[in-house]
């Protein structure tokens, strides 16, 4: 969430006033790779969905462990699926946009379908029967898109024009899309293997309420990030790692670094007790949904817009940095705020 609020482009501001060439090898780390390829900023969508799945295996596990049954928190399913799917129209500019001129997918509705969908295997299936649910859905992701033909182009193309995925969203999902020309990054065929990474969150957090010690549980989220690199790296050798497809090898590679990244962080702030430093981030992530929501609506950049300098380019790099700065301060205290007076936005 903090790249998304303003963090990328601050930290792209500092990275430009770096030696030439440390910016330019370190910048394009900072955007999505274009096509086939991964890079750093790739890694936000599926961290959020892993910890999306880690929160239900604690959530789900804290519930059942009360005595209560399933059917009795298909509700609160629903209801969240519903928020999260309406609050994704109003980032998407609902109250800015006729209908006709409105994206439908989006992030936050594709988080809400993948909780669902992700809950009710929690729910009802054991972590083995997890993992083989999540690995059915790789591969049978794999086969639609490798085995399929599509209308005058064929099977097994991974085009920008040519995959499966795409020609579904050209044919089911409304105009506008987002984010390549033939299809929607956030499309319907591509939220198959989102389902199977807040699975692999799911079975992440099962892992870190198993009994053992600390050491043990870092050494088995280390042991299985390796795994997850290496498997996604050998398998984009046939079906390539394309965030925009959200690709079974995508979702294997960036489950390895994100599950590499938790055993860090488990064993500095569980582990070492080196806490402090993280307020800064437990304030953002306490009312991440809002904050998301917020800053596609009130920003500094869109004054900036509104007042005829587009982007913020001509304003120069020094000013366009500072405004984000701005746009990153501000979010901070009012989540910060929201923090001290313990409200957080529940969906």
């Amino acid at each position: 969430m903090f790249w998304l609020i303003g963090g990328t482009e601050l930290v792209w501001g500092l990275v430009s006033l770096a030696p030439r060439r440390f910016a330019d090898a370190f910048a394009p780390q900072l955007q999505h790779a274009p096509w086939v390829g991964f890079h750093f900023y790739d890694l936000g969508f599926p961290s959020f969905l892993a910890l999306v799945g880690i929160s239900i295996a604690l959530s789900m596990a804290r519930y059942t462990e009360k005595g209560n049954r399933p059917a009795a928190v298909y509700g609160r399913i629903l209801r969240r699926l519903v928020l999260l799917f309406v609050l994704g129209l109003v980032y998407n500019g609902f109250f800015h946009h006729p209908w006709h001129e409105l994206r439908v997918a989006g992030v936050l509705q594709r988080i809400g379908i993948c909780y669902a969908a992700a809950a009710l295997v929690v729910l009802h299936f054991k972590p083995r029967g997890q993992a083989v649910i999540a690995a059915a859905l790789l591969l049978g992701y794999w086969a639609l898109m490798a085995l399929v033909p599509v209308p005058g182009v064929g099977a097994g193309i991974l085009t920008p024009a040519g995959n499966l995925a795409g020609y579904v969203d050209r044919h089911l999902l409304p105009q506008p899309m987002c984010c390549y020309t033939f299809g929607d990054s956030c499309g319907i065929l591509s939220t198959i293997p989102a389902i199977a990474t807040v699975l692999i969150g799911a079975l992440a957090g099962a892992w870190l309420r198993a009994a053992g010690t600390a050491a043990y549980r870092i050494s088995g989220l280390v042991l299985a990030g390796v795994i997850s690199l290496a498997a996604g790296e050998a398998w984009g050798h046939w079906f390539p790692v394309i965030k925009h497809l959200w690709t079974s090898s995508y979702v294997l590679v960036s489950a390895g670094i994100g599950l590499l990244i938790l055993a860090f962080f488990y064993w500095l702030i569980d582990g070492r007790g080196y806490r402090r430093w993280a307020f800064f981030f437990v304030v953002i992530g306490a009312n991440a949904i809002l904050l998301y929501v917020l800053s596609s609506q009130l920003s500094i950049m869109m004054l900036v817009r509104y007042l005829g300098y587009g982007d913020g380019q001509r304003l120069g790099m020094f000013w366009q940095t500072g405004l984000h700065a701005f746009d990153l301060a501000w979010a901070w205290l009012l989540v910060w705020f929201l923090y001290r007076k313990k409200i957080f936005l529940r969906v």
